[in-house]
């Protein structure tokens, strides 16, 4: 099928960029091959045999439309002299400005996006359903993306309310008199199909054409998403591999004649430097990148031109070789919007197909030395004033900065205060007498912030500060698990589907053990060190134990959890974070930073 968007928005574009030539792209785009050279050569402004066209691009936005807090606000740049320095980047007034100005004087230019535009949001977009986020995504002139896993967090009805528009089942209209018209840009899911019918869930690929220069678009997410999104979120659906599916589309495109084809993939790679300006193929191609996306790249047919990733946060642009063994590109622009990559696809009229040996890319920071966009501006300052009353409300008060995502420890700082927030709460035999909490760690979205981010003050953590640690609302559970099976739960995070990267839980007070990183696999949580009050866990006992719904389900690859019984559903992760915070800190006590010192880590 041809994907096109559905109000064509991008087809309307791309007819009005090319206003008075619509009748001589038209005849190009009928010539014999080679037809259309022409002494102006290469470059794109002419009618020669090729033409530069500009693939701009992105992922994991997160619904971030204001300007990330701390270090989820920041790259890493490594500078000339060996030394890094951080850089305050990301909000979408600003990555607008960018966008925009990237685009100036480029008549072939095209932006792609690889999934996680939504979902785990902060409250200014989680708070109406990621509308916001989509509204923005508009203005920014985004033509297509793929789908990433959380993408998948509401469900496939509201995945679809997102791409088609239509106010929320139960929320209803945000904004009186005003429907929500959904996204102008295609969502791809190639590998997203449908249980019963076996028919993929969206469209699976897209093709953008302008004066007779065709680039095809494949969207996959990865094919674990079962695994790290609650059940009711891809009930129904079945994921895919990855690979199998570009390369199925990649043989529909070709049979269209479409040749140049970029793959959006939602899964990614772990450059062996957090620099946003590392060189990833030092000292050969590829060298510097590890992770389940080389393996992809590898084995997608050579006919795909590049790969624009995601899922990981992570930057690069690297040149993994193909199953030909000819150098393919691979990006990523970390997340948040923070960075954008820009790329030339060098397109031969004659062949249709991109010169991979002309293929240039780099990142760059969304720095916010920029205008800010005034229409972006005025987008965020209409659902701030809808949010206010809820955002602004006091939770708590911090002494400093308390680091989740931004904490690059196993055991993360923020991470003990949630799971004693969950003991805490969970605690008293009427709410489920909860012995123990552990908490996954992608579940923690951001950091605790200690400078203010409006009007609050210094220190004061707002509801929609906490809201963005905490965005998914998942109910807690508390279950009967046996010793063993907690054992068993401790050593899938360094094992199993977990082998490759490792997910510590997050453990409440009194749970302590050794991590040795000397080890591999499943001894690395050291026999007889894991400890509850000091007295080692029983095999044979029963404990209590609270954790979120996603993880009481084996979500994140702990299916030893999932053997939990006696199951009592409790407050949601958010309000018992919120009382904590409440209960635990004061203007005048604010709730200081954890020791971290319940997992003993051994390199």
């Amino acid at each position: 099928m041809s994907a096109t968007p559905r109000k064509n928005r991008a087809g309307r574009r791309i007819l009005v960029a090319g206003a008075g030539l619509a009748t001589v792209g038209a005849l190009v785009a009928a010539m014999p091959a080679g037809a259309a050279q022409s002494a102006q050569g290469h470059g794109g402004h002419g009618w020669g045999r090729t033409v530069d066209v500009q693939l701009l691009s992105f992922n994991d936005l997160h619904g971030n439309l204001e300007a990330p807090a701390g270090s989820s606000g920041q790259v890493t740049r490594v500078k000339e002299d060996g030394t890094t320095e951080k850089i305050d980047a990301g909000g979408v007034e600003y990555l607008a400005t960018h966008l925009r100005q990237a685009r100036e004087g480029n008549r072939y230019s095209v932006t792609a996006a690889a999934g996680d535009l939504i979902g785990a949001s902060p409250l200014l977009s989680g708070l109406f359903h990621d509308e916001p986020t989509i509204n923005a995504l508009n203005k920014l002139d985004l033509d297509v993306t793929s789908v990433g896993n959380h993408e998948f967090d509401e469900g496939a009805k509201e995945l679809a309310r997102m791409q088609n528009g239509g106010c929320h089942p139960t929320a209803g209209c945000f904004v009186p008199g005003e429907k929500f018209e959904g996204a102008d840009f295609p969502y791809l899911a190639a590998n997203v199909t449908k249980e019963k019918t076996g028919k993929p869930l969206l469209d699976p690929y897209f093709i953008w054409e302008k004066d007779g220069v065709r680039i095809g678009f494949i969207g996959v997410t990865l094919e674990g998403t079962p695994n790290i999104v609650t059940a009711e979120g891809v009930k129904g659906l079945k994921f895919g591999d990855e690979v199998e599916t570009i390369n199925k589309y990649t043989k529909v495109l070709e049979r269209q004649g479409v040749k140049s084809i970029v793959a959006l993939v939602h899964e990614g790679g772990a450059p062996a430097s957090s620099s946003y300006n590392y060189d990833c193929d030092s000292p050969g191609p590829g060298d510097g990148i590890s992770g389940p996306i080389t393996e992809i790249a590898k084995n997608v047919n050579p006919q795909v031109d590049a790969l624009v990733t995601g899922h990981t946060h992570q930057a690069y642009v690297c040149t993994i070789p193909d199953p030909a063994g000819k150098p393919r590109l691979v990006t990523s622009a970390s997340s948040y919007g923070k960075l954008y990559t820009d790329t030339t696809l060098t397109y031969d009229r004659r062949t249709r197909d991109i010169v991979r040996a002309s293929v240039d890319s780099a990142n760059h920071v969304v720095t916010r030395d920029v205008p800010k966009a005034a229409d972006m501006t005025k987008l965020i300052e209409d659902w701030r004033t809808l949010a206010a009353p809820i955002a602004n409300r006091p939770q708590g008060y911090i002494a400093a900065d308390i680091n989740g995502r931004g904490s690059a420890a196993y055991e993360k700082p923020l991470g003990d205060v949630i799971a004693d927030a969950q003991l805490e709460g969970l605690a008293p035999a009427d709410k489920g007498g909860a012995q123990l909490a552990l908490m996954n760690p992608g579940g923690i979205r951001s950091d605790l912030v200690y400078k203010a981010s409006g009007a609050e003050g210094d220190g004061v953590v707002t509801y929609g500060e906490s809201f963005t640690v905490q965005p998914f609302t998942n109910m807690m559970n508390v279950v009967d698990l046996s010793g063993a099976n907690l054992l068993a739960a401790l050593k899938q995070q360094v094992s199993g589907s977990n082998a490759a990267s490792i997910k510590i839980l997050q453990v409440s007070k009194g749970l302590t053990y050794t991590l040795d990183l000397t080890k591999t696999g499943a001894d690395r949580v050291v026999d007889g060190s894991v400890k509850l009050n000091g007295e080692a866990i029983d095999p044979a006992k029963t404990y209590r134990v609270a954790m979120n719904e996603f993880l009481a389900g084996g979500g994140d690859g702990f299916p030893a959890l999932a053997a939990g019984t006696n199951k009592l559903v409790g407050a949601s992760d958010l309000d018992l974070f919120n009382a904590y915070l409440a209960a635990h800190s004061s203007p005048t006590s604010p709730l200081a930073v954890p020791a971290s010192d319940r997992i003993t880590v051994v390199q």
